[in-house]
């Protein structure tokens, strides 16, 4: 069996690990320390908080689930803990978890990630549990913006100098051919039932 799909795979997820990591460090770099632990509301973890569970989601999926070493994981303390460590003994604590995760990625086998692990009470293959990880990861990235948009009150920059309306390579549809679809479309839609 060709394994290209195994490197393509990781790749990709290490690739969006550090996309997360990336805006995350960010996101941090314009907040003040004391900010890491204000809760904006009852409904709203505090950034110490959500840094804390990114942290423990990826240990308990990866370092454990995925790379079998004892999972020693307390959800509760993630979102009890209500002071502490500074947003920089906090980003410390996240690079050296993606470190780790990165490293059971890079050694994960076929078999590693074909193989159903159970983790906190669900059943998925290593493919599954390094999906999560990152889609996990990615979630929290977002509310981890939002928090801190909401505090300094700028945007953040994540993509700055980077052409996002870029369009994708392909059989490009000329601007004609789409007012063509169009006006037969909206045609379409005034005809009468």
């Amino acid at each position: 069996m060709d394994n290209n799909w195994i490197k393509d795979f990781k790749q990709n997820i290490l690739y969006r690990l550090d996309e997360n990591v990336r805006m995350v460090s960010i996101a941090l770099a314009k907040v003040e320390d004391d900010e890491t632990w204000v809760k904006q509301n009852m409904a709203v973890n505090t950034l110490g908080n959500q840094l804390l569970h990114i942290s423990g989601n990826l240990t308990q999926y990866i370092v454990s689930g995925l790379g079998g070493k004892p999972d020693v994981r307390n959800r509760d303390v993630e979102f009890e803990t209500k002071e502490g460590a500074t947003k920089d003994e906090l980003l410390k604590d996240l690079l050296d978890r993606t470190q780790d995760v990165t490293q059971v990625i890079q050694n994960a086998s076929e078999e590693d990630l074909l193989t159903k692990h159970k983790v906190q009470g669900f059943e998925f293959s290593g493919i599954g549990l390094a999906i999560h990880a990152v889609e996990h990861f990615s979630y929290h990235t977002g509310q981890i913006a939002t928090l801190v948009k909401l505090i300094v009150d700028e945007p953040l920059g994540f993509y700055a100098g980077i052409d996002l309306n870029t369009r994708n390579e392909g059989p490009e549809m000329e601007d004609s051919d789409l007012e063509a679809k169009n006006q037969v479309r909206d045609s379409d839609d005034a005809i009468p039932e």
